[in-house]
């Protein structure tokens, strides 16, 4: 085990050099948001696009969850992610983004929607959505280091989720978007090595032995859930369909993950973009679900809470030494993803809410100073949550996963996406998209968890269960997004031509081409 401490100390002091090398580079808000005028390469905001989508969650909660639930079948998962959310995302979005955010000077999303849109209501509304959707998120991945280094190393949840916030929190608050897409570089380099020594561990155990044809054959990993034992609203054929459909498309319209594309460089770099994080996507899918779905081969996971199951196959698979290479590469996966969300989190207030509301003259160093502020008070409300979690159990941590990407993705998808592509959209059908997305999902949890367990049943009884279902429920809110921007946008009057010229302006002096 000394080996492996040794690993886990030099990667933290490596983050410690992260954030005193890059100290001097945040001292605007532009600086601190965008890492400059100029903006990264392809290559930075590839790894930061892929690190910031994949987390703690996918290797120790939506692996170990439904890997075990869906077997091989969970891969299709990982393949979704890497062809409708990184592919077909970058593809589609990070031109428009870039050109559409540089015509209106918007750094965050809520400031895209109130000069899109002519409404700085709506810019207040988005954000405090933003800021309280995201935190069960970042909850999450705390929730999901906490269980690997508890069961692998034996150290308390509590005592990893503080160590964890605090390294954090100091390359972000020094250094900004600017040290977290360097640490997304090199840990995106630690989660490719990483994933690739998980599975040749895993293939290589006394369990599995690099037998391909007992995988390939082995009932319990079909490639495919459908069969009549899986009909119904509930079953693991619409189960799976779902949970594509919310972390595949869901992605589009995350204040996180579309960030990346406002401080990419020019079109050189998104074109590199797009490759270099499809790529790093596919191979970060398919691992996880893999190594996931090889837990069927592994008794002593049999029985465990599915937090458990991953962590579980590292102590019995994993050499000492390699431990350590391992937990860094969910570190890494955990840490990039706590920045930037931390970032979207953090801004959407100092940006939004205070210049926008209650100081609009406040100066960019003062906002500069509030929002490094509110990323610290960010990762301490999420490592508060994290530990009710841990100790009430109050959801899984896939399912937290879940509420978060699917309210902020059903609220924001028919306003963000069909914005940067439509000039048609409305702001009637974007309130009506925002305000139905919170309603629908309220009612749906409601919904859902009486019908599961029978109308007589307790309200905590439905909520739990509710929740159970929240990937089903987010893709229903982002149909209903799409749906109902587009439906009320053409029964309402067209946005003023002044808005559309500044949005859509196809002239706009340093547009990427």
């Amino acid at each position: 085990m000394v080996p492996d401490y040794v690993i886990l100390a030099l990667y933290a002091l490596a983050m410690v050099g992260i954030a005193f090398y890059t100290r001097n580079r945040s001292r605007s808000v532009n600086d601190f948001l965008l890492a400059g005028k100029k903006g990264l390469n392809g290559w930075m905001t590839a790894f930061a696009y892929g690190t910031t989508y994949f987390s703690a969650v996918i290797f120790i909660g939506y692996a170990g969850q439904f890997g075990r639930s869906f077997g091989l079948a969970s891969i299709w998962i990982g393949i979704g992610n890497a062809v409708i959310g990184t592919l077909i995302a970058w593809l589609v979005l990070a031109k428009r983004t870039k050109n559409m955010t540089q015509r209106l000077q918007a750094k965050t999303m809520p400031e895209f929607f109130e000069k899109r849109y002519g409404d700085k209501k709506l810019k207040l509304v988005s954000a405090v959505i933003i800021f309280l959707f995201l935190i069960p998120y970042s909850a999450s991945v705390y929730n999901g280091l906490s269980s690997l280094f508890e069961i692998v190393f034996g150290i308390e949840g509590w005592i990893v989720m503080i160590a964890l916030a605090a390294l954090t929190a100091l390359y972000l608050f020094f250094g900004g978007y600017f040290a977290t897409a360097l640490s997304d570089f090199i840990q995106g380099i630690i989660m490719l090595i990483g994933v690739v020594c998980m599975v040749f561990c895993f293939m290589n155990s006394e369990q599995v032995n690099w037998d391909i044809s007992k995988i390939v054959n082995d009932p319990n990993l079909t490639w495919f859930t459908f069969g009549a034992e899986n009909k119904g609203l509930y079953g693991s054929t619409v189960s799976l369909l779902s949970l594509i459909l919310l972390t595949s498309l869901g992605v589009w319209a995350l204040p996180q993950t579309i960030h990346k594309y406002y401080a990419i460089r020019d079109k050189k770099a998104i074109s590199q973009g797009v490759v270099v994080s499809t790529v790093f996507a596919l191979i970060i899918g398919f691992a996880a679900y893999f190594t996931g779905a090889l837990s069927a081969f592994f008794p002593e996971t049999q029985g465990v809470p599915h937090a458990e199951v991953v962590p579980t196959m590292l102590g019995i698979a994993i050499p000492a030494g390699l431990t350590g290479v391992i937990a860094i590469l969910i570190l890494s996966a955990s840490m990039s993803t706590l920045s930037s969300v931390s970032l979207a989190g953090s801004s959407v207030i100092a940006i939004d809410l205070y210049r926008g509301s209650i100081n609009e003259k406040a100066s960019d160093r003062r906002v500069n100073v509030i929002m490094k502020t509110l990323c610290l008070i960010f990762v301490a409300v999420s490592v508060i949550i994290a530990l009710l979690n841990e100790k009430y159990g109050i959801a899984a941590i896939a399912y937290m996963m879940g509420i978060s990407w699917g309210t902020l993705a059903g609220c924001f998808m028919g306003p963000y996406v069909l914005g940067v592509v439509w000039k048609r959209v409305t702001k009637p059908a974007v309130w009506s998209s925002v305000i139905g997305s919170l309603v629908l999902t309220v009612g749906l949890i409601f919904v859902f968890g009486y019908d599961k367990n029978g109308w007589d049943c307790t309200v905590g009884v439905a909520l739990k269960d509710g929740v159970g279902t929240s990937p089903l429920i987010g893709v229903i809110c982002m149909v209903f997004s799409l749906l109902i921007t587009v439906v009320v946008s053409l029964l309402t009057k067209k946005p003023e031509d002044a808005l559309l010229h500044e949005a859509f302006d196809k002239h706009f002096e340093g547009e990427i081409q």
